[in-house]
């Protein structure tokens, strides 16, 4: 069976365009950071909570590792805590309650830790106070969700798929040929469930989301009868009423502040494609632009971009995630982020996943039992501890670093990646009017080596001199550089 991970590698395999040709260094560079280029304010680093809140949303040393910066003992080590600070919370699709005679179909693929119970379970009712809606359910992702809100993570609600019985084969995982999923007497009713959530959650969980998308790759073929997860075809016609129920509903909840995010899709030139198709109406209803990494080195970065800035939407990353466990494949995605796409947050999907090489952390699919620490882990490490919200994200000119600056600290930040052989990498950073570094002039760094034993590692071995720091990079490496005593 074909399965979304083998379609989202194949797209992000695919040509790389010409814009995208300064993704790698290929021998000694010089890299000059521009903090005129100045691309807003970082907002933060997040994840989706389903499907892994799912299994270990009630653990609180999960909860530390990755929302907060502290120093955590896990499974005999201790790992620097990733300091996420945006909780992406999935409503669930699913429920195994009969409504006159009808049920949930599932796939036969799917398993049950991928199962998310969704609220609204019996559509005769609307009032979120009868018996229709169970508030008892998703336990452990609402308790993970409540964990990172108390270690001040911001929150935005999401669907991979409409509840069971809005889908027109009650699947929620797809229609058996890919196509468009949800009933069109269910719009409204999709949007309600979400708005109605929020209201919950504001109410009775002490969660405020400031953002709710309504959609999870609506554009994708492969949410399919037969599929391995929740997921729903929603074709660009069918985003525009759900998209206008959304306002309704969270302003009749009293939500009115809440913003609407749309619409993840999978790739970036799908992201153009959808947002070309919306009308200025819908357009004024989205505030904030949400794509997914899953084009990999491919894609038109630089046309969501344009998008989003000529429509003075704000734009993240909602969701990148691949296969590869060293990390180096996520910062040079991430890195090319930075570069083409300039989003204000970036959110990797799962943290934790049972595939050796999608997670920071894997657990096995069949126990459930956590288990090893990717080196992605430390890589992920490298950017989410240093690149603060508030900071701004400036410009490197390349594709394999990422910069970005705290006028209040005078702290210069610096990510890079190097895919290849060993080199060494110049910063040069003469556009700033004064760079003293630390003590004197010391520049502390930290590396990844995923070949090595290297485990972001610090170091205090750098100095600046005439504004340019010189690094060696050993081969398929990520170094993180602070540079304090910065002014521009």
């Amino acid at each position: 069976m074909v399965t979304r991970r083998t379609v989202l590698a194949a797209a992000g395999a695919g040509a790389v365009g010409s814009a995208l040709a300064d993704g790698a260094a290929r021998a000694d560079a010089t890299i000059a950071i521009n903090p005129g280029a100045d691309f807003g304010a970082w907002q933060g680093w997040g994840t989706s909570l389903a499907w892994w809140a799912n299994v270990f949303g009630d653990r609180d040393d999960f909860a530390d590792i990755f929302f907060t910066t502290n120093t955590v003992s896990y499974n005999g080590t201790n790992l620097p805590g990733l300091g996420l600070n945006i909780a992406r919370y999935n409503l669930g699709a699913c429920s195994w309650n009969s409504v006159n005679g009808e049920t949930m179909v599932a796939s036969p693929n799917i398993p049950r830790f991928k199962q998310i119970e969704g609220f609204w379970q019996d559509w005769r009712n609307e009032d979120p106070n009868s018996t229709a809606w169970n508030w008892n359910v998703d336990v452990k992702q609402r308790a993970m969700l409540v964990k990172a809100t108390q270690r001040g993570a911001m929150s935005e609600l999401f669907a991979n798929s409409p509840m069971w019985w809005m889908c027109l084969n009650h699947n929620p995982s797809g229609a058996a040929n890919g196509g468009l999923n949800l009933q069109s007497w269910n719009h409204r009713q999709h949007a309600l469930h979400l708005a109605v959530t929020a209201r919950r959650a504001r109410d009775n969980w002490g969660v405020t989301f400031r953002t709710v998308d309504p959609f999870n790759e609506p554009s994708a073929n492969w949410w399919r009868a037969d599929g391995t997860q929740e997921g729903c075809h929603i074709d660009p016609t069918t985003q525009r009423s759900v998209l206008a129920h959304m306002r309704t509903e969270l302003d009749r909840q009293g939500l009115s502040a809440v913003l609407i995010s749309a619409s993840d899709e999978s790739l970036y030139d799908q992201a153009v494609s959808t947002w070309n198709s919306f009308d200025t109406a819908t357009r004024a209803l989205v505030r904030q632009i949400n794509v997914h990494g899953y084009q990999g080195a491919g894609g038109r970065r630089d046309l969501v971009y344009n998008q989003a800035r000529s429509a003075g939407k704000i734009l993240w990353n909602s969701e990148h995630g691949d296969s590869d466990g060293t990390g180096i494949t996520t910062a040079r995605n991430l890195c090319l982020d930075w570069r083409w796409l300039h989003p204000t947050a970036w959110c990797y999907w799962q943290v934790m996943d049972p595939t050796a090489g999608w997670g920071a952390i894997r657990y096995d699919a069949n126990t459930l039992r956590a288990g090893a620490v990717e080196t992605k882990y430390y890589v992920l490490a490298q950017f989410t501890r240093h690149i603060k919200p508030g900071m701004r994200v400036i410009d490197t000119g390349v594709g394999y670093a990422a910069a970005a600056y705290d006028p209040a600290a005078r702290r210069l930040v610096i990510v890079a990646v190097n895919t290849g052989a060993a080199q060494t990498l110049t910063f040069d950073l003469s556009r700033f009017s004064q760079v003293s570094g630390g003590t004197n002039g010391v520049v502390p760094r930290w590396s990844t080596v995923p070949a090595s034993s290297d485990r972001y590692t610090a170091r205090s071995d750098m100095r600046v001199s005439n504004k340019r720091v010189v690094v060696p990079f050993a081969a398929a490496s990520v170094q993180t550089l602070q540079i304090d005593g910065v002014v521009v």
